[in-house]
């Protein structure tokens, strides 16, 4: 998978129900293109939940990085590298398994080769293929808003592969991970419904053992962003759902190709602003 790959590792490939790799991508309808092992269980969990127990949606999992940088301590302070990076592995694996994912697939880059534009070519050349293979109905992955310098770079090459191909699929959801976008005007954002799914969610990211024991409570911050996203969602409304996850919608980079990122993000913090100082116009009157 993917031309040239010369001194990266293999991608690594995970079904769980057995099914040969080529049917796991053609089945598939939910894709999530995630950074690091555990950024699709906190901030593309909907596409677990759209496809959990269907016979006719299947949620695919690709992670762009190998997660050989995660902070740590504790048991995990002093693992190699290399140690880590089999441990998520491991994490995202099991994951898969609890989400009866349709399947995985590890691509183990490393982050600078994401992050830098020259080096990125065998990144997006791998993306191309698994999403000429899989032809989703939504793709997930990260938004432009993200502070995470690396979830912002997987974004961007993941926006390449799909210009690319002219591929616009019926949903591109930017998930927030890294950066709450309870911010976004309602106009840009898309409120995920995971309400009725905690113990699911909770099983999934508590396989993440390298970064709960190891210093980062995911779990707990995951699921109570979502509970109060729900209840925060809307000011005059009793609560509705218990789990919200908020998402860009990243459609329009796609129907107009040319759309600049940086001058689609300025478009939505003058309306971000706009609301606000317009709220404090209203109590100023």
């Amino acid at each position: 998978m993917g031309v040239p790959r010369v001194g990266y590792e293999k991608p690594v490939f995970f079904v769980p129900d057995g099914v040969s790799v080529t049917k796991s991508l053609d089945r598939t309808t939910h894709l999530a293109i995630a950074c690091h092992p555990d950024d699709a269980e906190i901030g593309m969990f909907d596409g677990a939940v759209q496809c959990y127990g269907s016979p006719d949606k299947w949620f695919y999992v690709v992670t762009v990085t190998d997660g050989a940088g995660s902070p740590a301590k504790g048991k995990y302070a002093d693992f190699t590298p290399a140690e880590m990076t089999a441990k998520r592995q491991a994490e995202q694996i099991e994951a898969a398994r609890i989400g009866q994912y349709s399947g995985v697939c590890l691509l183990k880059y490393p982050s600078g080769s994401v992050k830098e534009r020259e080096r990125s070519y065998s990144v997006v050349d791998d993306l191309r293929k698994l999403i000429t293979r899989t032809e989703p109905a939504v793709v997930y992955t990260h938004n432009p808003a993200d502070k995470h310098p690396t979830h912002v770079a997987t974004f961007l090459r993941v926006l390449h592969a799909m210009r690319d191909l002219k591929f616009v699929p019926d949903k591109f959801l930017g998930c927030e991970v890294w950066r709450d976008l309870d911010w976004l005007p309602e106009e840009y954002r898309r409120a995920l419904d995971v309400s009725g799914n905690e113990e699911l969610a909770r099983q999934m990211l508590e396989v993440y053992d390298s970064q709960i024991a190891g210093g980062k409570r995911y779990d707990l911050a995951t699921l109570g962003l979502r509970r109060a996203h729900a209840t925060y969602d809307q000011s005059h409304g009793v609560d509705t759902t218990t789990g919200i996850i908020y998402a860009m919608d990243l459609k329009p980079l796609l129907e107009a190709s040319q759309r600049d990122v940086a001058g689609f993000m300025e478009e939505m913090i003058r309306a971000f602003s706009q609301e606000v100082m317009g709220g404090i116009s209203v109590g100023l009157r």
